[in-house]
């Protein structure tokens, strides 16, 4: 992987980074242990994807990031889990499928939208995820602390030179272009997808304008 641009490695630690986030945020109960693997790959892949910012050569660093790959991927952090979400990498994969953006990009700009608008329906667990991941300290309410935790990704993916909208990510889809993207994520209307929050074609449509 030192053959990778910047850009690309960091793609790359923003979908290890996901992957693990969609088996993290479901509304079953976890097991501990599941969920303080996920939480530590996540905690690496943060702590290391910065250090590949400065130091593209640092062997440990890419040693570090190509384990958490490995880790994220297999199904490990989703034991337990009754499979994760999904959702933002199928709202990513369609607007990879209009324009010509890398896939981890994609997912940066669209998550924090994604975030905001399912955090109800379990708001402890983005509590959890903004304590133990991202070290917010509690606000004194839960709504306050999800949010924080949820700039605190924004922040992060920023750090790495991430977009978090889909205008840095260099793409303005017109309404048209959104509805259509809306649709062929739920197979014309026929399907839901998500577990955290099941979301149809309106659904998809207010998260595509918010990450505009």
């Amino acid at each position: 992987t030192y053959t990778l641009p910047d850009y690309q490695t960091q793609c790359g630690c923003t979908d290890i980074m996901m992957h693990t986030m969609e088996r993290y945020f479901v509304l079953e109960d976890t097991m501990e242990i599941t969920d303080a693997i996920a939480e530590d790959v996540m905690k690496n892949v943060m702590k290391y994807a910065r250090i590949l910012k400065e130091d593209p050569k640092n062997y440990e660093a890419r040693a570090e990031i190509m384990w958490c790959g490995s880790l994220s991927h297999n199904g490990l952090t989703g034991c337990g889990t009754n499979g994760g979400d999904w959702a933002t990498h199928l709202i990513e994969h369609e607007i990879g499928g209009m324009f010509d953006v890398a896939h981890g990009a994609g997912l940066a700009a669209v998550w924090g939208s994604w975030a905001r608008y399912v955090m109800d329906e379990k708001i402890e667990r983005f509590v959890k995820f903004a304590q133990n991941v991202m070290g917010v300290n509690d606000r004194g309410d839960n709504r306050e602390t999800a949010l924080a935790g949820i700039e605190a990704v924004e922040a992060f993916y920023k750090d790495i030179k991430m977009p978090v909208n889909m205008r840095e990510l260099g793409v303005e889809p017109t309404e048209d272009e959104i509805r259509e993207m809306a649709e062929k994520a739920t197979n014309q209307g026929s399907r839901t997808i998500g577990a955290f929050k099941k979301l149809g074609v309106e659904d998809l449509i207010k998260i595509y304008t918010a990450a505009k």
